[in-house]
């Protein structure tokens, strides 16, 4: 898919980020987690005023993938205050990358994981982490196949339920 274009996204496009978060999150985590808690994390991370927030802080980034100026994955990047974890100040965390199932296999997770690399090594950090659902194999896979290795974990609350994350590292 030679045509997928990445790009940042602006505050112009927190109505389509909302979409795109509530549409990739629902796809992944319907199968495994109650109604009830899906749609209350959803409707906690992924209204306008909280992601309009979010893409003000100068310590987050976040990235659209694009075909024909459809968007159809994004990518979460965080520095300093905003990463989940207290880790090293050299590091930069992925908080997010969701594709829409359609486009699953085509390569669009790469886009964002190579743009997320770029951000790293024009910033200078030391290495780059990330947490994963230890219920999510093919994500694991991907990281794993990316030169990612498990170093820690750490939980997650989805609604009433309690998930564990496997907290993961590249050294750059």
């Amino acid at each position: 898919m030679e045509n997928i274009e990445v790009r940042r996204v602006t505050l112009d496009d927190i109505e389509a980020l909302a979409e795109i978060g509530r549409q990739t999150f629902e796809q992944t985590n319907s199968d495994t987690s109650s109604t009830n808690d899906m749609v209350k994390y959803m409707e906690e991370g992924f209204f306008v005023d909280k992601l309009t927030e979010e893409v003000r802080n100068i310590a987050s980034q976040f990235y659209f993938a694009t075909l024909n100026e459809q968007v159809i994955g994004y990518l979460k990047l965080n520095t300093g205050n905003s990463k989940t974890a207290a880790l090293d100040d050299e590091s930069l965390e992925i908080e997010r990358i969701y594709v829409l199932a359609a486009y699953h296999g085509q390569k669009v997770g790469q886009f964002l994981y190579n743009k997320a690399m770029q951000v790293a090594e024009e910033q200078k950090f030391h290495f780059v982490w990330l947490c994963v659902w230890e219920k999510n194999p093919r994500a694991i896979r991907f990281y794993e196949k990316n030169g990612f290795v498990a170093f820690d974990q750490k939980y997650f609350k989805l609604g009433e339920e309690e998930q564990t994350d496997i907290m993961m590292k590249k050294i750059l």
